[in-house]
């Protein structure tokens, strides 16, 4: 069952007229963040080379949530442009603009133009943990096995 909160968002200069994100299907998890680059002055992404995109947006998230900043399919399978960081957190205390760092791995060079779309961003409510120190840890059958250590 999909649960709708309410975030208050602005624009900044910059991002004026462009579109706000938005889902682009009935189901989707994710909503398309722009990039909110000068019209005039598209941004080459070299590859092996990354640059933190502006989308000329602010969010103020509920208490209790987070929004994460997660890379589009579609840019790195057909140009292997991807979220650096993947995925970015927005802390629902964070009042700055929303950038998405992005990441040339193609062998082409990307040119990253106004309005386009650069990542999603998927918001989700956040369960804090009261950490507590012991003397050891309950034994499980996978133990300390760690990378690639499962479903041999």
């Amino acid at each position: 069952m999909t649960v709708a909160i309410s975030a208050a968002v602005q624009q900044l200069p910059h991002g004026e007229g462009l579109a706000l994100p938005a889902y682009q299907s009935a189901h989707a998890a994710g909503l398309d963040l722009l990039a909110a680059v000068a019209p005039d002055a598209p941004l080459v992404l070299a590859p092996g080379t990354y640059a933190l995109v502006p989308t000329g947006l602010k969010l103020e998230l509920p208490p209790g949530f987070e929004a994460q900043v997660r890379p589009r399919s579609g840019l790195a399978a057909r140009h292997g442009v991807t979220v650096l960081n993947a995925p970015g957190t927005i802390d629902a205390d964070y009042r700055g603009e929303i950038g998405v760092l992005l990441i040339n791995h193609g062998s082409q060079p990307f040119t990253i133009r106004r309005g386009e779309r650069i990542a999603q961003m998927v918001v989700a409510k956040v369960a804090r943990v009261e950490l507590t120190v012991v003397s050891s840890l309950e034994e499980t059958e996978r133990g300390s096995g760690g990378f690639g250590s499962t479903g041999r």
